[in-house]
């Protein structure tokens, strides 16, 4: 089955519900030593009536009446089986241009460069490919990423600046599956053997 890309960010947020493993690769102009890691990535989805809507649109004093919802992105080291520390989260608040939501702006709490309350723009290309573009004081970023399966996507990063790029991150992300998941699969598995048995 071919895969139907999200092309709202709202849309882009659901899809990405739940729990990825990442496995990350950073390569450094400059000085430092390239990097390599794996750590797990927790998506939750914020619909418009949270009230985290309307305290991240306050930090940017943008009306939060205009934004249509948004997710909360949290970190932890891999096989991490304790609560997610709130010092590795951001919650994202989509404002979205017009009716089409292809492009707008996302309202952060804190940035993925620096840790300052930032707002970026983001953009969605004819095939799938979202792009976000944040400027932040001392540093330029951009992120592409788009799903290749329902499970299963990519996310490439660079930071820029003003002497040039910085430094460049490649990610693969696979979706975890959750306990309920791997039930339903067993029991569709049993099925499925005791339907050929009979």
């Amino acid at each position: 089955m071919r895969l139907k890309p999200p092309m709202t960010m709202m849309d882009f947020f659901r899809k990405s519900e739940g729990k990825w493993f990442t496995q990350r690769t950073v390569h450094h102009f400059d000085n430092a030593a390239d990097e390599s890691g794996e750590s797990n990535l927790i998506v939750q989805v914020i619909e418009k009536d949270n009230p985290k809507v309307q305290t991240v649109c306050d930090l940017q004093k943008i009306d939060p009446s205009q934004a249509m919802g948004g997710a909360s992105f949290m970190w932890q080291i891999n096989l991490d089986d304790r609560e997610p520390n709130s010092k590795y989260a951001a919650i994202l608040i989509d404002v979205p241009d017009d009716e089409t939501k292809l492009s707008g702006k996302l309202i952060r709490d804190q940035g993925y460069v620096e840790s300052i309350p930032v707002v970026s723009r983001y953009w969605f290309g004819k095939d799938g490919i979202l792009t976000i573009d944040t400027n932040y004081q001392n540093n330029q970023g951009q992120e592409r990423c788009w799903f290749v399966t329902d499970d299963f996507r990519v996310r490439v990063s660079t930071v820029r600046m003003m002497n040039g790029v910085n430094l460049m991150t490649y990610c693969s992300e696979r979706r975890c599956v959750s306990r309920e998941m791997l039930e339903q699969m067993i029991e569709t598995n049993r099925a499925r053997a005791m339907a050929a048995q009979s």
